[in-house]
């Protein structure tokens, strides 16, 4: 199964070098590193060359590396019922960069980067109903980055004396902000970080 996906990745890579940057076959998947700005043409390439046929779109999602210059990795998963292969593609982008949207190749790509959007902030140019997806209206921020705090901006609760629903900005104490890591387990004879404090105190 590698030799037949060593052969892919050569055969896309040289028919395709305005797109690929990069690939590689690892655990038996195919991965292409592809510039964003042809996503849409190579895309269609996939689908329709004979070799590859790729025409099912199976999922697309976003990899957030805050600590990048290229923050996001929007990523793309194909089959090929006909050739019986997968392969992924992986976009790297930055934070202040769009990506062409694929849904004139691949209308199916809609739901999927609309919710990129939702839970990454990621733009994808052309889109024809970029709009949250699985957010309330009005939310702030983006969950699925790592900067994006575990208990959000907004607490949404029902208010019996208002008798509506009410969003109020998340309050916690400091106590549930700071956390002191000893060891998790009583008894135990081994120092784990952290557990220096305790003969300390």
């Amino acid at each position: 199964m590698s030799d037949a996906l060593n052969e892919l990745g050569t055969y896309i890579e040289t028919k395709r070098k305005d797109c690929v940057l990069a690939w590689d076959v690892t655990l038996g998947e195919l991965t292409l590193d592809v510039t964003p700005a042809n996503i849409a043409g190579f895309v269609e390439f996939l689908r329709s060359d004979a070799t590859c046929r790729f025409s099912t779109l199976i999922d697309i999602t976003g990899v957030d590396y805050p600590d990048r210059p290229k923050r996001f990795d929007v990523i793309y998963h194909f089959l090929s019922m006909y050739q019986n292969h997968r392969v992924r593609l992986r976009v790297s982008v930055r934070d202040d960069e769009m990506v062409p949207t694929i849904t004139e190749p691949h209308p199916s790509a809609n739901w999927f980067e609309r919710e990129v959007f939702d839970m990454f902030g990621i733009i994808f140019s052309g889109h024809p109903d970029l709009r949250r997806l699985l957010t309330d209206y009005g939310f702030r921020g983006y969950p699925l980055r790592k900067d994006f705090p575990t208990t959000g901006y907004t607490e949404v609760r029902y208010d019996e004396a208002a008798k509506r629903v009410v969003y109020e900005p998340v309050s916690l104490v400091q106590e549930y902000r700071q956390f002191d890591f000893m060891s998790p387990w009583e008894g135990a004879q081994y120092i784990l970080p952290g557990d220096e404090k305790e003969s300390e105190a």
